[in-house]
């Protein structure tokens, strides 16, 4: 009966909107190349201050689906990826759209999308509660060591420099340290700027390191840029011996997705590259990767997708979130007062269900309104940066305002935009420094509580069996770490000497 009432909750007209605003915004930022997934969900988060918590969770959460997705239309119609996590489409998909029709290539990554999110939100629907169930055996050490390997995994597998990208958690870490002290309510790093006194604004920050940023590097680029496409053979189907076709690789590509969203800061520009290689590994024809070849479009997009549920798995069940973009949906819960972790399912289970039964929904939505409006969200590659920076800035302004009614956070917004343009330029993460600043107050919080338990003994961080699995954990991840930046250094110099 419980479930029948969270499901006659989702069929609410406001639910249902909202899902399929932000299915629309999310296909639409990530089939426009240069903007993508990061930037719509931002721009979309001071709605839920006029939302419920499930409206505006669902919306933020069908826009990061819809933009898993719509960065494969550009990738395969011009060969550019929308987003980063598409670039492994436009192997296939490009040869494909070129060699028999866009339409063709473009069902394959529809259908392919299509069930990984039904994969992704199966894994998330099975597993949410029995990891909740164990995170309830955690205590704070544990939740302490869990922070830091979410902190380890995005500067190891999210960045490709590892030193950068552990500057730029260090700097995430201190920002999130900003405002009132969690023990003694002291001031910390305000400057005497009475807005600082609950944190910096999570909207502000977000809409300038992402949206910000990106509108300079338009604005250093070419502002009437154009993209052109051939609008025709766009029917959008697969016979069932089609699918049949890709239905291996399609499973591969959302098993690998899924397990690779779990894995904090991972996400999806990893498992897509995986599901690629995966998919040709078990292939009857690897020869035709590279060549247009369905499974190579599937597979990917089932995992790009597929990665969606799994990034939500340690968020709902944990608090930890699996990826930017979900470090950015935490603004969502984080403005209705909720904290994800293991007691959300205790505190909070209609809330839970909703938003299961909602991600469902929202991979069905998404199948159909691909069908229909591909070809609309095709035509969209046609508008050029001229008209997209202002609109985006408007927006911006708008929602940075909205969101707590200060000046100060547009300015600031402002500033971070500019740091994170440089940043950018230099090759350091920036979805880094947001992972970093969401997990901060959860690291610092169970890492000082520990210490008031144990009157200032520091081997309550080693003492318990679940920490020191986690511990080895981190010590495999800080192994990978160095091997990886010694063999970059090596090939460098092996670079610089075959040069000379």
């Amino acid at each position: 009966m419980e479930l029948l009432a969270a499901f006659d909750f989702m069929t609410m007209l406001s639910s249902f909107g909202a899902i399929m605003l932000g299915l629309f915004v999310g296909m639409l930022f990530g089939a426009l190349p240069g903007l993508g997934l990061i930037i719509g969900v931002t721009l979309l988060l001071p709605l839920s201050y006029a939302m419920g918590p499930v409206e505006s969770i669902l919306m933020l959460l069908a826009c990061y689906q819809g933009a898993e997705y719509g960065g494969s239309i550009s990738a395969i119609v011009l060969g550019i990826p929308g987003t980063a996590m598409a670039a492994p489409i436009v192997l296939d998909g490009r040869q494909m759209a070129k060699a028999t029709s866009p339409g063709k290539a473009l069902a394959y990554s529809l259908y392919g999308s299509t069930f990984g999110g039904i994969f992704g939100g199966l894994i998330l629907i099975l597993f949410a509660q029995p990891v909740a169930r164990f995170a309830l055996q955690l205590a704070d050490p544990e939740f302490f060591w869990l922070g830091v390997v979410g902190l380890l995994a995005v500067a190891t597998f999210g960045s490709r420099d590892f030193i950068k990208a552990m500057i730029s958690v260090t700097l995430g870490l201190i920002f999130g340290t900003v405002g009132l002290d969690l023990f003694t309510g002291s001031p910390r790093l305000t400057f005497g700027f009475f807005e600082l006194y609950d944190g910096v604004n999570l909207i502000a920050v977000a809409v300038g390191l992402f949206a910000f940023s990106e509108v300079l590097v338009m604005l250093s680029g070419q502002m009437n840029r154009t993209y052109k496409f051939e609008a025709h053979h766009m029917k959008i189907w697969l016979t069932p011996s089609e699918m049949r076709g890709v239905f291996k690789s399609t499973v591969v590509g959302s098993a690998l997705g899924s397990f690779m969203g779990v894995l904090p800061g991972v996400g999806s520009t990893v498992s897509g590259w995986l599901a690629y290689s995966g998919a040709k590994g078990i292939s009857r024809a690897p020869e035709k990767f590279g060549k247009g070849s369905s499974e190579g479009i599937a597979a990917p997009d089932a995992a790009n997708n597929a990665t969606v549920g799994g990034a939500l798995l340690p968020f709902i069940a944990l608090g930890i979130p699996g990826s930017a973009s979900i470090a950015i949906i935490a603004g969502a819960f984080i403005i209705h007062g909720i904290q994800p972790g293991p007691q959300i399912m205790r505190n909070n289970p209609e809330l839970v269900r909703a938003i299961f039964i909602g991600f469902m929904a929202t991979t069905i939505c998404m199948f159909f309104m691909g069908k229909l409006l591909t070809t609309a969200f095709t035509r969209a590659l046609i508008t050029p940066s001229s008209f997209l920076v202002p609109a985006i800035l408007i927006s911006s302004i708008i929602g940075i305002y909205s969101s707590k009614g200060h000046f100060f956070d547009i300015w600031l917004a402002l500033g971070l935009g500019a740091v994170a343009y440089i940043l950018r330029r230099l090759d350091y993460s920036v979805a880094g420094f947001v992972l970093a600043m969401v997990l901060s107050p959860i690291i610092e919080k169970s890492f000082r509580r520990s210490l008031v338990l144990s009157e200032g003994d520091y081997s309550i961080f080693f003492s318990r069996i679940y920490s020191q699995v986690i511990l080895v954990f981190i010590v495999i991840t800080i192994g990978f770490a160095i091997w990886k930046t010694i063999r970059s250094v090596r090939s460098g110099s092996e670079s610089a000497g075959v040069a000379s």
